[in-house]
């Protein structure tokens, strides 16, 4: 399903002026094209957000698995979270990619037409960034962000006892579809299954939600990249509290249940400690944030920096970059 691009020039053969035009064509911006991109970022009493990210094939992405146009989609998911993560709203990309001379361009611009379609929800654009030569695909995406207001940003070291825990998105849905992916291929995995397979490939993220827990009393954010109770932890630790989930509210659900008795596997580990989902995770004042459910709550430091039900968590390690 991923080879359909082969029938398009390489990158050698069309240039890097080539390549540029190619990529413009398909997420165009009226701001990229010139040395440096010049954002109008606000009006007055906002500031600027900056985060990074890198793809690396076979290792972040698979091309067996991955349209080139998923891959776009989760370039810019996985950086957009991070965004939102601080309360803000994400407003521009820039791209740099380093690909082997006999890469087809269409594998290129298929990236940034999947990078295009997603931010396009958000109201961003691409507006600039880099190519050069590699021995294998590396994308790298820096997104930029708008924090409004003067209210503080969602912080690490702000969750604070006696708030609430909640949740943006589904947990454990992509390292599902990993698993059922490294099993299956995604030719063969079952019809049943497909939602877990879109949740690792194309991962969702809804716009916005930074910014409206952070308007109805969010105080620390982060999102689920690493896994549950790793990213849960940093939060815990950097505001020196234990955050306690609340077992009912993040319990596998049929699709995992069916996924596991199929791999024969804990669907809880997924849950857990699978990440990849960017579920946004805030502490909150507030009730009834838009988009939000409870997870869990914010209690005085104990022993452990997460807990289940007022328990040590079965699973713990997540996502390790080495």
């Amino acid at each position: 399903m991923t080879n359909e691009h082969l029938n398009t020039p390489t990158l050698a053969e069309i240039g890097e002026k080539g390549v540029i035009a190619a990529i413009q064509e398909v997420a165009p911006s009226m701001i990229n094209g010139d040395d440096a991109a010049v954002l109008n970022i606000g009006p007055p009493n906002t500031r600027t957000v900056v985060t990074t990210d890198t793809l690396v094939e076979n290792r972040h992405f698979n091309l067996e698995w991955s349209s080139p146009e998923e891959i776009g989609h989760k370039a810019v998911v996985q950086n957009f979270a991070d965004i939102q993560a601080m309360g803000a709203r994400p407003i521009a990309v820039l791209m740099a990619l380093s690909a082997p001379p006999s890469t087809k361009l269409s594998l290129v611009t298929g990236i940034a037409r999947g990078m295009y379609e997603r931010i396009q929800e958000f109201s961003a654009e691409l507006v600039g960034g880099d190519l050069t030569a590699g021995d294998s695909i590396v994308l790298t995406i820096t997104a930029v962000g708008s924090l409004g207001g003067s209210q503080p940003p969602l912080l690490l070291n702000r969750a604070r006892p006696g708030q609430s825990v909640i949740a943006c998105g589904r947990i454990g849905y992509s390292a599902a579809g990993f698993d059922l992916l490294k099993k299956f291929g995604r030719e063969d995995v079952p019809v049943e299954f497909l939602k877990l397979i879109r949740a690792h490939c194309t991962p969702p993220l809804m716009p916005d939600r930074g910014v409206v827990a952070r308007a109805t009393g969010a105080t620390a954010m982060t999102d689920n990249s690493d896994g549950l109770i790793t990213d849960l932890t940093t939060i815990a630790d950097r505001s020196a509290v234990t955050i306690d989930l609340d077992p009912a509210a993040i319990e596998p659900d049929h699709r995992l249940l069916r996924a596991a008795e199929l791999l024969g596997t804990d669907p809880w580990k997924w849950v857990l400690t699978g990440g990849e989902d960017h579920t946004l995770l805030a502490t909150t004042t507030g009730e009834n944030v838009s988009g939000f459910r409870r997870i869990g709550r914010v209690i005085r430091r104990g022993s452990d920096p997460v807990i289940i039900g007022g328990e040590a968590p079965k699973w713990k390690e997540g996502w390790n970059s080495y």
